[in-house]
């Protein structure tokens, strides 16, 4: 029998931390962890990707979806550098992950050795621990420390670990301090609440607002009872940061849907006119969105302190989970008899609604990006669990793809990173293997990871693909012109067949470039077993306009325009043209 390592001691850690799913790819500066691994391969799954960058997004999507710690695996030097973007989609999300990766020998770690990185150094910035496993009796403290400190503060944990020690023989006894067992795999939740006095405080200017307003974001996406009884309550819209779209479903009369450049136009318009704010939840980044300082009294529930007051000047901060602290505030709220302001945000968001139907049903060709959304968001059933990539591809997200109670949607939403839509509904599929599991993403950031169709075969995943082609990089393309006033320059992309791609990885494809086949076509493709890829071939120059176009916006647009924007009479052609009349 085989003398147990100390890498044997790490995975043993882990499968008592619950640790069921690690994302990674092989090498040589972890061949002690994968042989743990692979002895405890019935016990703990091992997803190798094509790109390690892959392995962090599926570990930060697959915290996300579970609410369970996400783990990922590189290899030294190279390896554990592409990590960096997933990790800190992670980081910024505020989603616990725990960071594996090797070292060279540890007797040769800066000499310039092959690969002779020291990743503990490279990430100090991206994780909350950070740590250099030192030998086989420090791998259990280390193990507990990390995984407890990913969970309790809800970031980055990285443990390094030099190769050859990987494969030393077990020995938990070191130094005379270090009783073997001492630390513990226990962990619990916060249970803290705020004080009666703050929650009495917050009641108080909750119950003197007549224009309230609640923003919800991804700290509420558990409280979904609270915030419809709490909206009922206080007679408030529920305007939504993006990564808390899934907190109340869209068919609520309470929610004016999405906010910031990406939202709806009754959401904005009742951040430009409330008199008081609830942020629950949420540190929407986008300042510009919120109402002015000073404009209005706010009330902030958060989980994390540090981010109390972060965006927008708050009276009171509730600092705990949003649920139960809700729950403890709503018996202090009074019922609001005034519903003029909820009510001319509920008809602001049927005019919004019936004009997201109206772009989502158009049969104009090129066929536009919005029907494929709608015809997807459509077809999605309860408990789909939809993940989408960054660019002109959000927008559509966030607006047309209406999410239902039930559902989860997600994305990566404050790095905004490229790519991640793939590598996060393949995690999505294994977190959830009896759920539907959708990528709605953009040909530029399906580009990026595409060898991560091969993940999706090699495990059989029924992940549903709908690529949305326009052969640009439309987001910057808009921002370049609509920012800037410059014409779009180096956002043209070669185009890719991404139907005869996927099926080369073994992966079933359609293509869809008639809308009136659009609905048809997507019906195909979920009822096709396995993983399937839907090229959607849309307008390049449909614009993802923001709720509404100021003068500056439309001047800076029409200055693009004259300075020699490629295809400038199409785009002139396009929903912003009345804007651009006014002034030219």
């Amino acid at each position: 029998m085989a003398k147990q390592s100390a890498a044997d001691i790490l995975v043993e850690r882990l499968l008592d931390w619950g640790v069921e799913v690690v994302f990674g790819m092989p090498g040589d500066g972890i061949n002690g962890l994968m042989e743990a691994l692979r002895k405890c391969s019935q016990r703990i799954q091992f997803i190798q990707v094509r790109h390690e960058e892959a392995a962090a997004f599926m570990a930060c999507a697959y915290a996300k979806y579970s609410g369970r710690l996400g783990v990922c695996l590189a290899t030294s030097g190279p390896g554990g550098i592409h990590l960096l973007n997933g990790l800190y989609d992670a980081k910024l999300d505020g989603q616990p992950v725990l960071a594996l990766t090797g070292l060279q020998f540890h007797d040769l770690i800066g000499t310039s050795t092959q690969q002779d990185v020291e990743l503990d150094k490279l990430f100090m910035d991206v994780a909350k621990f950070n740590a250099r496993i030192m030998g086989a009796a420090h791998v259990e403290n280390m193990v507990d420390v990390a995984c407890r400190t990913a969970l309790a503060y809800q970031g980055v944990s990285h443990l390094t670990f030099p190769v050859d020690l990987q494969s030393a023989p077990a020995e938990r006894k070191g130094s005379k301090r270090n009783i073997p067992y001492h630390s513990s795999d226990e962990f619990a939740r916060t249970a803290r609440l705020p004080t009666r006095q703050d929650l009495e405080q917050a009641a108080a200017i909750l119950n003197s607002g007549e224009r309230i307003v609640i923003l919800a974001g991804r700290g509420a996406l558990g409280a979904t009872d609270e915030l419809l009884e709490l909206a009922e309550r206080l007679g408030a819209p529920i305007a939504k940061a993006l990564l808390g779209k899934a907190c109340v479903p869209d068919d609520s009369p309470y929610t004016t849907g999405p906010v910031g450049m990406l939202g709806s136009r009754p959401s904005q318009q009742a951040l430009e006119n409330c008199d008081t704010l609830l942020i629950v939840g949420s540190s929407f980044p986008y300042i510009e969105y919120y109402p002015a300082p000073g404009q209005a009294r706010a009330v902030q529930i958060e989980l994390d302190p540090a981010r109390l007051g972060l965006r927008y000047p708050v009276e009171v901060g509730l600092i705990g989970d949003s649920a139960r602290t809700l729950q403890e505030l709503l018996p202090l709220l009074e019922y609001q008899e005034k519903r003029d302001f909820l009510e001319r945000a509920q008809q602001g968001m049927e005019d919004w609604q019936a004009l997201m139907r109206d772009r989502g049903t158009v049969r104009d060709t090129p066929m536009k990006p919005q029907v494929v959304a709608w015809e997807l968001g459509r077809r999605l059933p309860d408990n789909a669990i939809v993940s989408c990539d960054s660019g002109t591809i959000t927008t559509w997200f966030a607006r047309q793809i209406p999410v239902k109670r039930g559902q989860m949607h997600s994305l990566s939403g404050t790095l905004a990173s490229m790519a991640n839509g793939l590598p996060y509904a393949i995690a999505a599929k294994i977190a959830h293997p009896d759920r539907p599991s959708v990528a709605f993403v953009g040909d530029g950031g399906l580009s990026m990871l595409m060898a991560e169709l091969a993940t999706c075969v090699k495990y059989q995943l029924d992940v549903k693909i709908v690529v949305i082609k326009n052969n640009s990089l439309g987001m910057i393309k808009w921002e370049q012109m609509v920012f800037l006033g410059n014409p779009e320059y180096g956002c043209e992309l070669q185009p890719i067949d991404f139907v005869s791609v996927a099926k080369g990885f073994g992966v079933s494809a359609f293509h869809i470039e008639d809308p009136a086949a659009c609905g048809a076509t997507l019906e195909r493709a979920f009822a096709t077993d396995g993983p399937v890829l839907v090229e959607a071939l849309v307008d390049p120059h449909e614009p993802p306009l923001p709720p509404s176009v100021d003068l500056k916006d439309a001047k800076h647009f029409a200055q693009a325009l004259i300075k020699g924007q490629p295809n400038r009479k199409k785009i002139a052609l396009t929903a912003l043209s009345d804007k651009v009349r006014e002034l030219i």
